[in-house]
């Protein structure tokens, strides 16, 4: 551009060099003799010719700029637009392409990285695509029934805030003009936050370099049997570094009754048990408890003598007790002294905060000597009952001091 404004300059001084020949060549009747007029109509020419000039070098120019631009747009943002099935971020196939080829190969490319870009994680890792992610779930709720029972929400970043009622305003009978006592509900918070729950996931080279290796069933069926079985925090968890459980002492269900025996329970406590919940909770509330207290449930009658405990008759139902489901869990506690061994309840008030999704990482190196690639999966995840008098529970007696 330096030649187009050396020509510039040169044209105004030749235009302005012209106007003052002319100025100064016109007669008294303001005309140019024949001489000065070729001399001016050469200096216009002149003029005209530079300006020709200065638009062939700006154009040749702006067709230098254009034919330099790349023929493509590279892409350098997050993989925002459409995918093949119409779908964007961890839901597209591209995401999830992408997703796996980094858990299998040691050295993924450029395009591979760059469509992973809006899953990776603080933690270096990339979380996975929402298909995968919904298998995970599904798994970990054949490992651990709670999640199907409770209120399972999904957070991205800080504490989640409920609101709770604390305590119920009254209506009161009053004399005819009569003044209204006042009474207000009175609200409280309950704080989920998001505990880290991690595993170490190893497989070998040779597994995964077979194409026939199914990676993806095999990870979330080790994902969900690993996690899953640490998710048992949601019945037993003390809230410190791990959710607070539903059996908790202060934050849990409440007792609704004690058993008199360490050992044993009757039909009796459990009717007890059945309406020591308020009416309106019972019409969604379930029993949960070990597989070894509802053997000893099966054997129990009422004064009609019909056994309590009634087989389902339809697959995928489960069998009822006093018309309501019936759960079994390993991780809830079996019939000991002071144990809680029957939960009757809505659990969808025991709620499951999962934060940012699951996360997974390729550890190419760490086991590279033992011919092993490490995955490390993780999280984040608290749990809380929000209601604790939406659930009950029998204790069992506690054993008696020695003397």
């Amino acid at each position: 551009m330096s030649k187009v404004l050396e020509l510039r300059e040169k044209r105004a001084k030749a235009w302005e060099a012209a106007k003052a020949f002319l100025d100064s060549r016109r007669g008294a009747d303001g005309l140019l003799s024949a001489e000065d007029a070729a001399s001016y109509e050469k200096m216009e020419a002149d003029v005209v010719s530079l300006g020709k000039e200065i638009d062939r070098l700006e154009r040749q120019a702006a067709l230098d700029a254009e034919l330099s631009k790349p023929v493509n747009t590279p892409f350098t943002g997050k993989p925002a637009a459409l995918s093949e099935d119409g779908k964007t971020g961890r839901a597209s196939a591209e995401y999830k392409r992408s997703f796996w080829n980094v858990m299998r190969s040691k050295m993924p490319s450029h395009e591979i990285l760059n469509a992973l870009e809006e899953g990776t994680d603080s933690e270096g890792g990339y979380l996975v695509p929402d298909e995968f992610e919904r298998t995970l779930v599904e798994a970990l709720e054949e490992q651990n029934i709670f999640r199907s029972l409770a209120h399972v929400i999904q957070t991205s970043s800080g504490d989640r805030k409920i609101p709770v009622v604390a305590s119920k305003g009254t209506a009161s009978w009053v004399d005819e003009e009569g003044s209204i006592p006042e009474s207000d509900d009175s609200f409280s918070q309950v704080s989920i936050g998001a505990y880290k729950l991690g595993t170490m996931i190893k497989v070998s080279e040779e597994l995964l370099n077979d194409s026939v290796f199914d990676l993806e069933s095999y990870i979330s069926r080790e994902f969900a049997r690993r996690i899953g079985n640490k998710e048992e925090a949601f019945f037993t968890g003390d809230g410190t570094g791990k959710p607070l459980g539903v059996l908790a002492a202060t934050g849990g269900a409440q007792v609704g009754i004690t058993a008199a025996s360490a050992t044993a329970f009757t039909a009796g406590e459990m009717f007890d048990l059945f309406y020591s919940l308020k009416a309106p909770y019972r019409k969604n509330a379930v029993f949960l408890m070990n597989d070894s207290s509802v053997k000893a449930l099966r054997k129990l009658k009422d004064s009609n003598g019909q056994y309590l405990w009634q087989p389902s008759l339809t697959a995928g139902t489960p069998d009822t007790l006093m018309g309501r489901p019936v759960y079994t869990s390993a991780y809830m506690p079996a019939m000991a002294a002071d144990a809680k061994a029957v939960l009757f309840g809505d659990l969808s008030y025991y709620w499951v905060a999962d934060r940012q999704g699951r996360s997974f990482r390729r550890l190419g190196e760490l086991y590279a000597p033992t011919g092993q690639v490490g995955f490390l999966a993780t999280q984040r995840v608290d749990g809380k009952l929000v209601l604790p008098e939406a659930v009950k529970v029998m204790q069992m007696k506690a054993s008696s001091p020695s003397s």
